[in-house]
């Protein structure tokens, strides 16, 4: 699994990044965990608010901070994603 935090380097960003790796240790998940800052790159997704949250290539969220909770859900669906495809 690979897991990007899009982003400028907001305080916004940072603790999106705090809360993936915080929610892809609680559960023990295999995942890189990558922050892209590159406008370039960030480009790339349909993002149009930074943070952004891409987990393998999807975009899963844009523009704000979800809670471990949250983050542990969008986790587990892109998990069962992998399993079925």
């Amino acid at each position: 699994m690979h897991i990007k935090v899009l982003g400028t380097g907001c305080a916004k960003c940072h603790s999106l990044l705090k809360n993936v790796k915080e929610a892809v240790a609680d559960m023990k998940v295999d995942a890189v965990v990558e922050e892209v800052n590159d406008m370039k790159q960030i480009m790339h997704y349909p993002i149009l608010m930074t943070p952004g949250l891409v987990i393998d290539e999807k975009l899963v969220s844009s523009g704000s901070v979800p809670n471990k909770d949250t983050l542990k859900t969008l986790i587990n669906s892109a998990l069962q994603g992998q399993k079925e495809g």
